[in-house]
């Protein structure tokens, strides 16, 4: 930290996807910025999470000049979704890859000091203002802040309201590739608060990313949350063996999306987990992290430029409603129509019986799409009949 010291135009809280992002966000669009990058840990450094890179990560990465951030990690096609014996596997349109988080990061780090960032190990702990800039730990200022520190975000807790919305817990493990499930990215939805599924992904590397996850209860209700032990049971039941040999077992919270974001006006930008962006449906954020990343980091060096720092918050603000607010109602009501069992089963039979259905499915779940009318038919025609039925107003019958 005694480096870092002194005064820089942008510090970035935090080093993965989303924090290395705002870096090369803000390198690309004016390379003369003094940029710092904060970090508690040391890369590489292993995160628990599906691994799941979306093909739109890789092409906002490409924007900002970034074209190997997946070199060497077999692209998959292949997805199966399931729910007890209701079953599709398909191609999907674009290729995903699954990359280790410490590879991942890493590599996006590295791309970050490249263009001209500093990277220092550091874990904030206090913040507060100095005239329009933000001290951090009494040595370090800042002209803008990006909070990019995680679910359990510390710029966030400072900058902007105490986060409210609903979270999901999961647990993840390397283990064995199966060979049934070699070249396959598996999820098997389960019984429990929803979103609630199993995965297997496999790296293509001879493991696999193994792991399950539900949605916590909301808070003040009685119900505890799922241990270690539950986690990797409902592992088992959904995906019999799919931990079998597994290691590196690390678990994390994950803070769903709602349908508005918060984010403050003034010099202090949150992106990624931080700023509460991960898909309800799915738990996917890689793609938001680095997106709204991106944004930042362009907002930010907009704003230095014009000498006018305290309107950052605002111009990043709308920059990521423009990109994602449709998408985020969309993925909103996605996920509470899948609280319901049988609407999970209708979207699985949905996608069986037409391609261009389970890719708007899949498109919903990774990054950037939409319930199309297609997808909503679709589903509504797979539905039992007895979800159609309007309910019997017993009170005039009696009348």
């Amino acid at each position: 930290m005694n480096a870092a010291a002194g005064r820089w135009d942008l510090v970035v809280a935090g080093a993965g996807p989303a924090g290395a992002a705002a870096a090369l966000g803000a390198l690309d669009a004016d390379p003369g910025l003094r940029v710092l990058l904060l970090d508690r840990s040391d890369f590489p450094r292993d995160k628990c999470c599906g691994d799941g890179i979306a093909p739109h990560v890789f092409d906002a990465l490409a924007a900002v000049g970034v074209h190997d951030a997946g070199d060497g990690w077999t692209p998959l096609r292949r997805l199966e979704l399931a729910r007890g014996e209701t079953r599709v596997a398909r191609t999907m349109a674009r290729s995903v890859h699954v990359i280790p988080r410490s590879v991942f990061d890493a590599r996006l780090v590295a791309a970050a000091v490249d263009r001209g960032a500093v990277l220092a190990r550091h874990r904030v702990s206090s913040l507060r203002r100095h005239g329009d800039e933000v001290v951090i730990d009494g040595r370090v200022t800042a002209r803008l802040l990006v909070g990019a520190d995680g679910a359990h975000s510390t710029v966030r807790s400072w900058a902007a309201r105490r986060r409210t919305g609903r979270r999901a817990l999961a647990i993840r493990g390397y283990a064995p590739t199966a060979a049934g499930r070699r070249g396959t990215q598996v999820i098997r939805y389960g019984d429990g608060h929803q979103p609630a599924y199993a995965w297997a992904f496999d790296r293509g590397d001879g493991l696999s990313n193994v792991g399950y996850g539900e949605l916590l209860p909301a808070r003040g209700t009685d119900d505890a949350a799922p241990s270690r032990v539950r986690l990797l049971d409902r592992l088992e039941e959904l995906i019999p063996g799919a931990g079998d040999g597994a290691s590196d077992w690390r678990g994390h919270h994950l803070p769903l999306s709602s349908v508005r974001w918060h984010q403050p006006d003034g010099p202090v930008l949150l992106v990624g987990d931080a700023a509460g962006l991960v898909n309800p449906m799915t738990g996917e954020g890689i793609y938001y992290a680095v997106a709204t990343g991106i944004l930042a980091g362009r907002a930010a060096a907009g704003a230095l430029d014009a000498r006018a720092p305290a309107d950052a918050g605002r111009v990043h603000r709308r920059a990521v409603r423009r990109l994602l607010a449709r998408h985020l109602r969309h993925t909103w009501t996605a996920a509470r129509l899948t609280e319901v069992p049988a609407v999970v089963d209708a979207g699985i039979r949905a996608a069986s019986k037409d391609q261009r259905t389970f890719d708007d499915l899949v498109e919903i779940g990774l990054g950037d799409g939409r319930i199309t009318p297609r997808l909503a038919g679709g589903i509504a025609r797979a539905l039992p009949a007895r979800l159609h039925t309007p309910p019997t107003d017993h009170r005039a019958r009696r009348s």
